[in-house]
């Protein structure tokens, strides 16, 4: 009997655990649709009130810059507010030089959508976001002052300062919604981030060092993967200077972080390359003990959880190493390899450190000074083909909207404008994305077309308007953010205000809605087409080129009698590390992080042997090595080492030819296949 009662009370209290259960997983999405929904609402009243004439923008703005976490909401309701301003200057400009041009005009609309989509792919982040939405701002700027035929009416001043301020209104609402009820955490996700990533580094480098065998294949693919991980960090950086100002101010620190961890793995690969080459083993066994115990200790123990509640502490051991390695003589080539790459790679996690403390707190931690912005293009290329597909796919729909004379051929201009440029940074992905897209705004037409004419003329209040907008916007952006392909979701929930235009005085005009919705989508799928027609490069060939033009410079950087400065070269390699695409294999890591310390070893080798006279042997060397012609330079670097082992000052200069040989040895085809 006993069983009997106690079995349903076991199946109840299980049921609930499992509901309970259920909504802890869903609560963070629930209250994010719940954030969205108060911001549009929030936006959509204030617009009301000051009763500005299509108030939809600011909802559809406040939508557009809601994210699932506060960090990247702020970040992007920033860069979207200085695009919409950009985009919105460069149409007044275009308007003022051709005020009754149609046909310069619409070249200059469809020039400037192309510059947009040229400089959104060569940005990052949320910086690539701003560029695309400057391309698209002007569109939708000029899709107001245009005709059915595209003459532009001289408007584009006043016009631009309504949609700006309309823009500013939404970002302004939705900042204030999320800064209210979420306090982020994206210091904490990258604080973690970063340690783990360090804390990698450095446990697996001091195995490899205490053990005895040759670096096994898996484990030289785990080293190279690792370059991804370090490239990860970028994104999520750009997120956390969303949420603190502090942040902000540490960026070159944080930069300066990824950096080192990028050289940590450059001087890993140099000591696991001489390592494998070396049949003794008194050089790793002197590199091993000069390790404080202190510092193996720690990294035997659980490094993340150590880096994260003591970066100070783990700094000062490394600073100890540092010195201990300082101290160590070096009377041989290898041994002296050895320890400058090693004293590399502490040097780099002391770096790492120091951007860590800076993320939690750490009052030990030290400021870098602010630094010059990088302006290397990694490649041209891709920005240059989707800058194509931008001019012909907005050129296309102008022209096919003045042959037709088709009244609402201006908002398909305006939305095949934001197709083409905004996936434009998508690469591979991007055909994908805009097709998912195009669907979801085809069900947000559907949805909205239920509300527009079955529930919204029986509601006559804004709390009534809310309410619709709240059973759609909750659940839509709701499964956006638990989503693993939230492309579709997003476009349901954040284009379901401009398709249902909220007002003051709402009109219901099915035909005038058909249109509109039509115009929408059929801009949209013409977006979608180009990126079939004209794809994006490949992955895998995106890689290719990287790494191919990492070596030619390389092979010129080699060639010049003056060099750029160490610090040089490695800024040009860390940005093609950082934009390496996922898909790259792990030799293409392996190889790009060769040609960074080769090309470092480079200049130690001119500085070491400037000083000792053989200037002229080490041209001949890197003549030949420039050409790609590795079996002179091969014989040229022995012909160097031996003339460097008659002198007793020339162990530095044979460690950089040591540095140099191990990589032509290992990565000899990227040395040649491009010469």
């Amino acid at each position: 009997m006993s069983q009997a009662v106690t079995a349903p009370v076991a199946a109840r209290w299980e049921l609930h655990g499992r509901m309970r259960g259920s909504l802890r997983a869903v609560g963070p999405q629930l209250t994010f649709g719940l954030r969205l929904w108060a911001s549009v609402c929030l936006a959509l009243y204030v617009t009301f009130w000051l009763q500005l004439d299509n108030g939809f923008w600011a909802g559809t703005s406040a939508a557009v810059v809601c994210q699932p976490h506060l960090g990247a909401s702020l970040r992007k309701g920033w860069h979207r507010m200085i695009g919409t301003i950009v985009g919105a200057v460069a149409i007044v400009v275009l308007t003022a030089c051709f005020p009754q041009q149609r046909a310069p005009f619409l070249v200059g609309l469809a020039l400037w959508g192309a510059a947009a989509a040229l400089v959104a792919t060569l940005s990052r982040n949320f910086a690539s976001y701003a560029a695309a939405l400057a391309g698209y701002t002007a569109a939708i700027i000029a899709s107001d002052q245009l005709g059915a035929t595209g003459g532009p009416n001289g408007d584009a001043f006043m016009l631009a300062v309504t949609r700006v301020s309309e823009i500013g209104i939404g970002i302004a609402c939705a900042g204030i919604v999320l800064s209210a009820t979420d306090f982020g955490g994206a210091s904490r996700v990258l604080a973690r981030r970063f340690a783990a990533v360090s804390a990698a580094i450095a446990t697996r480098f001091t195995a490899a060092l205490a053990c005895a065998q040759p670096e096994t294949p898996e484990a030289r693919k785990a080293r190279r993967e690792l370059v991804g991980d370090v490239g990860a960090l970028d994104p999520i950086i750009d997120e956390a200077i969303g949420e603190s100002s502090e942040i902000r101010e540490h960026l070159p620190v944080l930069q300066d972080g990824m950096d080192g961890l990028f050289a940590a793995l450059a001087g890993w690969r140099a000591v696991a390359e001489r390592l494998d080459r070396m049949r003794e083993p008194t050089a790793r066994d002197a590199i091993f003990r000069a390790i404080p115990s202190d510092l193996r200790s720690a990294l035997a123990a659980d490094g993340t959880a150590r880096w994260m509640a003591a970066p100070d502490r783990m700094r000062d051991l490394f600073r100890a190493a540092l010195r201990s390695l300082a101290a160590l003589p070096a009377g041989t080539p290898s041994l002296r390899l050895l320890r400058d790459e090693t004293t590399r790679v502490f040097t780099g996690l002391t770096a790492a450190l120091d951007g860590l403390g800076a993320l939690v707190g750490d009052p030990a931690r030290t400021r870098s000074s602010r630094r010059a912005a990088r302006l290397v293009v990694p490649d041209w290329l891709p920005a240059l083909v989707n800058a194509a597909r931008a001019f012909a796919t907005i050129a296309a729909v102008e022209l096919f909207w003045i042959g037709t004379a088709w009244p609402h051929g201006a908002i398909a201009v305006t939305w095949a404008a934001i197709g083409v440029t905004l996936y434009a940074p998508h690469a591979d992905t991007a055909y994908a994305d805009a097709t998912a897209f195009m669907v979801g705004n085809t069900a947000a037409a559907a949805f909205a077309a239920v509300a527009a004419f079955a529930v919204l003329p029986a509601i006559s209040t804004f709390e009534g308007i809310s309410i619709v907008l709240g059973m759609y916007l909750i659940p839509a952006a709701a499964l956006a953010a638990r989503s693993r392909h939230p492309v579709m979701l997003t476009a349901m929930a954040a284009n379901f205000v401009p398709l249902l235009t909220p007002a003051n005085q709402m009109t219901y005009d099915p035909a005038q809605f058909a249109n509109n919705a039509a115009a929408i989508l059929g801009g949209r799928g013409v977006a979608a087409l180009a990126f079939r027609l004209l794809p994006p490069l490949s992955p895998t060939f995106r890689a290719t080129r990287l790494v191919a033009r990492t070596f030619r410079d390389l092979r010129t950087f080699a060639a010049r009698p003056v060099p750029d400065t160490p610090r040089d070269w490695e800024r040009r390699v860390y940005e093609r590390l950082s934009v390496l695409p996922a898909e790259a294999s792990h030799v293409q890591r392996g190889a790009l992080i060769a040609a960074l310390s080769t090309g470092v070893a480079i200049v130690h080798l001119r500085d070491a042997c400037a000083a000792l006279g053989a200037t002229s042997d080490v041209d001949r060397a890197l003549t030949a090595f420039a050409c790609g012609d590795l079996t002179r330079a091969t014989a040229s670097f022995e012909q160097l080492n031996r003339r460097l082992a008659m002198q007793p000052s020339g162990v530095a200069g044979r460690a950089s030819v040591h540095a140099i040989t191990d990589a032509l040895a290992q990565y000899a085809p990227f040395f040649t296949e491009c010469a």
